[in-house]
């Protein structure tokens, strides 16, 4: 099976190949990560703190935020930090990073770290912040990508449907857009043959696209999966070239996978990311877990004392990006929850997440019975937030004639700013709701112990 073969910079080579550039860094780095992702957990755990030394040094000495904090907790790091001191830094939350500001990026980054961009990012818990991100940290996302790749068997150069922008007017029904299966195969020989469609398109719409595409491969939310698989087996449809799922942004139920193998004999594999922390770990090719992508990532599985879970115990999941020095996020409290896992069977030493709960986006409910996804993407959070001046936001689906905007200001909203804010809503779903306003000090978690940014309270 083809995954990924780079093309060749040497004239008449083909294979093996010999790269230049960027791909040959990726090739580089792969091969390391074929290698680390069988050390034994001691070793892969003691790299990451050598990692985390120079991260957490760079925070001291370039971030006002970190320079306070770290002092507060008795630390001076020098280039090494002990998990005794690691465990004294205060887990960092969504409303520290809303508050720090920039206070929290770096004064000076590492010029070899390359061009910094940003990302705006609410997850589902209503609390929007601003991220940076540098050059280097998405190489590590594009070798981690790549990993995935190998992991899962996927041949590039068959055709990939993502199902994944709700941005208006990106890849409507009923033609869609070309799409590529990542940066990581723009060098590969046939590679690219990938297909998208927005996300707010209806269960039939997308169906009746993915009949014409006939893919391979499917991207898309959980969510979403589980309306096209209901409508295929509906409506008696198969997608005959369909070899399996992959799934993004929410957590995915034993339901959601047993309802595409009804529908179409595939299985679904995993990716639990965030945006301002990018890859958190990836299902294991062998079993139904996840392995935590150690090499970029220290993902910790915290009980309420803030102590690590032992297998079969669930906590919040706190991580800290290793590469990320424009705006480091030491021991972030990412606002999911997942349970510790055993040591996994397949060899690997990267810890194991049994499951991960909390991330499953409510979709909403047309007057038509149809239901969409309600993923905010950063351009639509950007938009959101230049409305007025919002610090949390949750929208409820009180019934199919109205939206319930909750809202938790930094002073009062305007008669102006909610008529913006209505104009919104309707540009974003496509359908006029009646939008009524509810302002709270605090938007309270849900029973999960989680923030939800959408949810619906319409019966289907």
């Amino acid at each position: 099976m083809s995954v990924f073969v780079p093309k060749s910079s040497l004239e008449g080579l083909e294979w093996p190949a010999i790269t230049e550039g960027r791909t040959r860094a990726l090739m580089a780095v792969q091969h390391q990560l074929e290698h680390s992702q069988w050390w034994s957990p001691k070793d892969i755990k003691a790299k990451q703190f050598r990692q985390l030394g120079h991260l957490v040094a760079h925070a001291y000495r370039t971030t006002p935020f970190y320079k306070e904090r770290l002092e507060a907790a008795g630390l001076d790091p020098k280039g090494r930090i002990t998990v005794k001191q690691w465990e004294k830094i205060p887990l960092l939350r969504r409303e520290d990073i809303q508050k720090a500001g920039k206070t929290l990026h770096s004064a000076k980054v590492p010029p070899s770290h390359g061009k910094i961009g940003g990302i705006f990012t609410s997850g589902s818990t209503g609390k929007p912040i601003h991220a940076l991100r540098t050059r280097l940290f998405m190489f590590f996302f594009d070798s981690i990508t790549l990993r995935d790749h190998y992991w899962q068997g996927f041949d590039v150069t068959k055709k990939l449907a993502a199902i994944r922008s709700s941005k208006k007017g990106d890849a409507p029904y009923p033609d869609g857009g070309k799409g590529h299966w990542g940066n990581i195969t723009g060098a590969t020989p046939g590679a690219g043959n990938a297909v998208t469609l927005n996300l707010l398109c209806t269960a039939k719409e997308q169906v009746d696209w993915l009949q014409r595409q006939n893919p391979e491969y499917i991207l898309t939310l959980p969510s979403n999966f589980r309306q096209l698989a209901e409508y295929c087996l509906e409506n008696k449809i198969k997608l005959p070239n369909l070899r399996k799922g992959q799934t993004i942004s929410e957590a995915v139920s034993p339901a959601v996978r047993d309802i595409c193998r009804e529908a179409w004999g595939v299985e679904l594999c995993d990716i639990y990311s965030a945006r301002e922390a990018g890859y958190l770990a990836l299902q294991c090719p062998d079993h139904g877990h996840y392995h935590a992508q150690s090499e970029v990532t220290m993902v910790e599985v915290l009980n309420d004392e803030g102590k690590a879970c032992e297998p079969g115990e669930m906590g919040r999941v706190v991580v800290t990006p290793l590469h990320n020095f424009a705006m480091p996020l030491l021991r972030y409290d990412i606002g999911d929850y997942a349970e510790a896992g055993e040591d996994c069977p397949c060899g690997r030493g990267l810890p194991v997440l049994k499951r991960v709960i909390g991330r499953e986006q409510g979709m909403l409910v047309l007057r038509s019975g149809e239901k969409v996804t309600t993923l905010l993407g950063s351009g639509d959070i950007k938009k959101f937030l230049g409305l007025a001046p919002v610090r949390q936001y949750q929208f409820v689906q009180k019934d199919l004639e109205t939206i319930e905007v909750r809202l938790a200001a930094k002073r009062k909203i305007k008669k102006k700013e909610e008529d913006s804010i209505k104009e919104w809503l309707t540009a974003k779903y496509g359908c006029p709701f009646t939008v009524t306003f509810v302002y709270l000090d605090e938007i309270e978690k849900g029973p999960s112990g989680k923030y939800h940014d959408f949810i619906c309270e319409v019966k289907t």
